[in-house]
């Protein structure tokens, strides 16, 4: 059940039998504080439009590239909106905003920076808690591209027992070292930022699933490293999807999206450790 939930911007409180909901398509978006985040952050939910009474959905977790609620890459839920994915799939949409750039990691020192730990123990029980989910690991999906592709990755690949499957587009999967596109300040040392690296986690990681769990496709900035990860997965016989192109701008607006979401939602049987 509903438990109430005031929408900050509509100023509308979500009743506890689920009745009256927003309007159609409306963005649900609440100011959430924790003590793993320096500032309060804004989360934005899209629900289906038809809500059926008593009936669990998945969740779908679209992860920012910007600190805050800044929109130089594009408005992600708009394009959640605009192909309508939330009612095609019948899926919760979640857009969780962080104080800092986001990285999705824990500073090795800075508590206020703890990125990782705010997700899953701030955003994912909130969410879980006001809205109607299953609660389950294998019905929450993670998708993002550039920095947020390399966070649906390692989030994944860290933490098997909270989701089910992530999707990356255009995203530097290869990167071996802090400080680069600005995360030095998030992962604060070498030694932590080895903790997240996508090479390490997935080389350790014992994805036998038949559903692969790993999606990447699409490219602008990062094809040499979708390259290099396609072949390291391949190498490591991981299942997953690969699809490589079309190129497109390093935006949310220039349509991978639909298709990302739709292979994480209706994945294709595994058919070869590629996935491809």
């Amino acid at each position: 059940m509903f438990t109430p939930l005031v929408v900050s911007w509509l100023w509308l409180t979500v009743p506890a039998t689920g009745a009256d909901l927003p309007a159609p398509s409306k963005l649900i978006e609440h100011d959430l504080e924790s003590p793993h985040q320096r500032t309060k952050n804004r989360i934005e939910v899209l629900l289906p439009d038809k809500l059926e009474p008593g009936r669990k959905y998945r969740v779908l977790y679209v992860l920012p590239v910007e600190a805050g609620t800044t929109r130089y890459w594009g408005h992600a839920m708009n394009e959640v909106r605009t192909h309508d994915l939330h009612n095609r799939f019948e899926v919760i949409c979640v857009y969780p905003t962080f104080s800092d750039l986001p990285w999705f990691a824990d500073h090795p020192e800075d508590g206020k920076i703890a990125q990782e730990t705010y997700l899953l123990k701030s955003v994912v029980p909130y969410i879980d808690k006001n809205f109607p989910t299953t609660g389950k690991a294998e019905d929450r999906f993670l998708v993002g591209f550039s920095k947020s592709g390399w966070g649906a990755f390692s989030l994944l690949l860290r933490n098997p027992e909270t989701f089910a499957r992530a999707a990356a587009w255009d995203a530097p999967l290869m990167m071996s070292r802090h400080g680069q596109y600005g995360s030095g300040p998030i992962f604060g040392t070498l030694d932590n930022f080895r903790k997240y690296e996508l090479t390490k986690l997935v080389a350790e990681a014992k994805l036998n699933s038949k559903t692969p769990k790993l999606i990447h496709l699409g490219f602008d900035n990062f094809r040499e490293h979708h390259e290099d990860f396609e072949a390291l997965l391949q190498k490591l016989k991981v299942p997953h999807v690969y699809r490589d192109g079309p190129k497109r701008k390093h935006r949310w607006d220039s349509q991978w999206l639909p298709e990302a979401v739709e292979l994480l939602l209706k994945p294709p049987e595994e058919k070869a450790t590629s996935g491809s």
